[in-house]
């Protein structure tokens, strides 16, 4: 085979592999085997001097441009009407129906069908449009004004969700979409320690309107594709014949798209996707409403500025600026020292937000507001979680000083600074981290004590001297009784929830003691393959990373954990008191020549149909080993919405990823 041939052959197998990776998230083969022929590729464009045009190597970003040249689109990109309440959506469809009446009326012979409609997300990234003609990308272009955008064609082909060349050949096309940077992507650039990202929308557009190509390829972005604008040699009826269209020729679909023939399915879907938002792991700022029949968009037309026939329904803001006031300083069970940000009042996501988390002092310094208290910061909500400061909105350091402080802010020991974070190391003379300590002790997934709270906890620990959870199995019933707010009935449920308590299982007791850098799935894995806590206590660093989830920090953790005299009196307290910390029966493995037998599996993300719990307990019935983390020892990743750093590892590892919650579901059922 001569070189021209094996280039054809490879950039058809390259993008082949591609399109599975970045369009479907359904690898076929490994990082590995990719780079390999990648690499033949290469070398071989060196050796002749010749580049195919939809080859994978022009994606990597290439020389500095010069500047943006203006591009004039073959139709008009339309900016949408906005609904921001139900009652504006509503008056939106009843104009809608009375244009379709009033025109059925005029034209009895030819009447344009009853409204059906689509439902697609709303997007929060920088609107593309890329044109192709006989089947080759030829240029790719902003928005602009919708008459004429900027050409940022060297950018786009960047974006390896992009197809360079598609099976199309019956003229030119321009196809609209979204450059979005996916929000798993944003947290491993900034975790990277690389220029700190402020959030996901900026930092694609940044990237797309960089003159540097190189600088855009290094943001990983992605795109999806919505719409075709102007159309050679095609037509379309309906809209669901234009998506099949871009499915089918290899531009990356959403799958949240939804079909209605009645309004009050459309008004319940969008309210599904409000509570979808937070668990997507890209930005949506509210979702689309079209009429799905393509003539009927064509009789409603359009206004001066919008299309009549599609609505954009907004949500309520995720990210939004406010002033800095203050930066206080609260200790963990850990002893690890924590800045909380209090910020002016301001509303976002239907709450007053008056508090944000700042995580560390490295985080503090990663994103400049080391001199921010006074000045103006992005905030993001998301998950119901308390909100998160993204960065100053100007780049000067010109507000008042964030003070590190050098001693524990709650009993004064001095403190220690380890990587980005601060700790006091009064582990015993430190109230905060005691009563922390306890109330996780006492928590739902550790040893589920019920009415326990961290007001009981901090009661406890002024009252009634109680220093460690060994202490709880020491209550009796005429100490409890003369505390405040404790009555009998409160008292007597105390004592039997702690009596209750004694019969939980090994690992949940492992996951109460709180070991550092261990999480319920570790203390699983302990439980599971040593079945007692005495063989736990003695086992040696060397017999912990031999087992999966486990590496040197986390086995140097439980190895010292254990070695503690501290540690192993309040343990043996504890089972002279009545613990029992046994591993349950073993279950019974209901196959062991399933998918699934003998696979090193790890959950990441949301999933809708099972919970994470209900799929480890259905893996695990089926011969698998279900971890917490993501390494070598990895066979399989179970990628959920919103898979974060996980599920970037495992593409980095070559580990086997399922995202389709239905094709595990199917494999689950054999």
């Amino acid at each position: 085979m001569d070189p021209m041939q094996s280039m054809e052959q490879l950039v058809e197998e390259l993008n082949k592999y591609n399109y599975h990776y970045y369009t479907l998230d359904k690898p076929l083969v490994s990082d590995k085997e990719y780079d390999v022929l990648y690499d033949k590729l290469v070398a071989l464009e060196a050796e002749t001097g010749i580049t195919l045009p939809d080859s994978p190597t022009q994606r990597v970003g290439g020389e500095l441009l010069k500047g943006f040249k203006p591009h004039r689109h073959l139709t008009p990109l339309w900016s949408l009407d906005k609904a921001q309440n139900e009652e504006q959506l509503q008056n939106w469809n009843n104009r809608v129906l009375r244009l379709v009446a009033d025109y059925n009326t005029k034209n009895p012979e030819s009447p344009l069908p009853a409204p059906s409609y689509v439902v697609e997300l709303k997007f929060d990234g920088l609107t593309l449009n890329l044109t192709y003609t006989d089947g080759k990308l030829v240029q790719a272009s902003t928005r602009g004004n919708g008459v004429v955008g900027e050409g940022i064609l060297a950018q786009v082909k960047t974006i390896k969700s992009v197809p360079l060349k598609i099976p199309y050949t019956g003229g030119t096309i321009e196809v609209q979409g979204e450059g979005i940077m996916n929000l798993s992507v944003l947290a491993a650039h900034n975790e990277s320690g690389a220029d700190p990202l402020k959030n996901a929308r900026n930092a694609a557009a940044g990237a797309l309107r960089n003159l540097n190509p190189k600088v855009t390829a290094e943001r990983k972005l992605s795109a999806f594709f919505y719409n075709v604008g102007y159309a050679e040699g095609i037509r379309f009826d309906n809209h669901k014949e234009m998506m099949d269209f871009l499915k089918n020729n290899f531009f990356k679909v959403n799958p949240f798209v939804s079909y209605f023939d009645s309004f009050d399915l459309v008004m319940e879907e969008l309210q599904r996707i409000q509570e979808r938002r937070s668990s997507l792991d890209y930005l949506i700022d509210g979702a689309v409403v079209k009429i799905t029949d393509m003539r009927t968009r064509e009789v409603l037309g359009y206004t001066d500025k919008f299309p009549r026939w599609a609505v954009a329904f907004k949500f309520e803001a995720e990210e939004t600026t406010t002033i800095l006031e203050s930066v206080v300083w609260n200790v963990g069970r850990t002893g690890k020292i924590t800045p909380l940000a209090k910020v002016e009042p301001v509303e976002l996501a239907g709450v007053t937000v008056q508090n944000c988390t700042l995580n560390n002092v490295g985080d503090i310094e990663r994103k400049n507001l080391k001199f921010a208290i006074g000045t103006r910061v992005f905030i993001r909500r998301s998950n119901d979680v308390i909100p998160e400061i993204l960065g100053k909105v100007t780049e000067e350091s010109d507000g008042q000083e964030i003070v590190y402080p050098e001693h524990c802010p709650a009993c004064g020991f001095p403190l220690e600074q380890r990587g980005a974070h601060l700790f006091c190391n009064n582990r015993f003379g430190c109230k905060p981290q005691t009563v922390g300590r306890i109330t996780h002790f006492a928590s739902r997934d550790a040893m589920d004590i019920e009415t326990f709270s961290e007001k009981t906890a901090e009661q406890l620990y002024d009252e009634l001297d109680v220093r460690e959870p060994a202490d709880l199995y020491s209550l009796n019933f005429e100490d409890l009784v003369k505390l405040e707010r404790f009555g009998t009935k409160k008292a007597t449920n105390l004592l039997e929830a702690i009596e209750v308590s004694k019969g939980r299982d090994l690992a949940a007791f492992l996951f109460a003691l709180g070991i550092p850098n261990t999480g319920k799935s570790t203390t699983k894995v302990l439980a599971d393959h040593y079945r007692s806590l005495e063989a736990i206590m003695s086992a040696t660093a060397e017999e912990l990373t031999a087992l999966p989830d486990i590496g040197g920090i986390v086995a140097d953790s439980i190895v010292s954990f254990f070695a503690d005299p501290f540690m192993q009196a309040g343990i043996h307290k504890m089972l002279s008191l009545g613990v029992e910390a046994r591993a349950p029966e073993k279950p019974q493995v209901v196959a062991t020549d399933s998918f699934f037998s003998g696979k090193t599996v790890v959950l990441t993300g949301t999933l809708h149909k099972l919970t994470r719990d209900e799929a480890a307990e259905k893996l695990e019935a089926l011969g698998a080993k279900v971890t917490g983390s993501v390494s070598k020892k990895t066979d399989l990743v179970i990628a959920g919405e919103k898979a974060g750093s996980k599920l970037a590892k495992a593409r980095e590892l070559g580990i086997q990823v399922i995202e389709d919650e239905d094709e595990l579901i199917r494999l689950l059922e054999g």
